[in-house]
């Protein structure tokens, strides 16, 4: 059965977590002093940096533009307002999650191997410096009910859900939608524990679990019995 990774949708596996790196430095010269990445791109490669290090609230548009090194206008006539800039940040984190999964998912041949797989992409983005949170947490307590912000985290939310939900049918668990709230719970828990505790084996801890639990969930089939030979 294919894993559908929210929405029904299929995560895009045609490009890596290092094609996301790749392209937020394409065009920087940094000893010739040139950066000619387009205006969007320094935007958003910059509001990523700021917002993720110190939170979307504290850092003003000036900052972003600043350490952009666009014009004032610029920010405007690409996204409109900071609203919107803090949409397109999120939506990109949001993205690049996706095809972190996506190339996991590729690279498991069991359904167990690809629902434990996702606890080891954690594991590496603990392990990460600069690690400083989920940037869906850490924005969401920020934002206010009904705005951009918001809208994003819920849309990641439900995509987390729908991720494991369906890796546990794959996997044959008798109850998948329960299963999965338990291991969202154990996402969850991983990623403050590593921001709060600095536990960089939360993720190896959370998978531990999510093992006992899927083995757990999952019915153990009897085997077949070979009818008695007739005489």
């Amino acid at each position: 059965m294919a894993t559908r990774t929210g929405g029904g949708a299929r995560p895009r596996t045609g490009s890596r977590p290092e094609a996301a790196v790749a392209e937020r430095t394409a065009g920087r010269n940094p000893a010739a002093g040139v950066d000619r990445r387009p205006a969007r791109q320094r935007l958003l490669d910059a509001a990523d940096e700021l917002f993720y290090q110190e939170g979307v609230h504290v850092v003003g548009i000036d900052r972003v533009i600043a350490h952009a090194g666009v014009a004032k206008a610029s920010l405007y006539n690409t996204f409109g307002s900071k609203e919107e800039l803090v949409r397109a940040y999120l939506t990109r984190r949001h993205e690049e999650r996706q095809e972190r999964v996506a190339l996991m998912l590729a690279g498991r041949e069991t359904p167990r191997e690809r629902l434990l797989g996702v606890f080891d992409i954690l594991d590496q983005l603990f392990a990460e410096p600069g690690y400083r949170g989920c940037a869906f947490l850490n924005a969401n307590a920020e934002a206010q009910p009904g705005s951009a912000a918001a809208g994003v985290c819920d849309i990641s939310r439900t995509w987390v859900r729908t991720l494991f939900t369906d890796l546990a049918r794959d996997a044959g668990v008798a109850d998948p939608d329960r299963l999965a709230r338990q291991l969202v719970l154990l996402y969850d828990g991983s990623a403050v524990s590593a921001r709060l505790d600095g536990d960089h084996g939360a993720a190896a801890a959370a998978r531990e679990v999510a093992a006992t639990l899927l083995d757990a969930a999952t019915p153990v089939r009897s085997p077949r019995r070979r009818p008695a030979a007739t005489r």
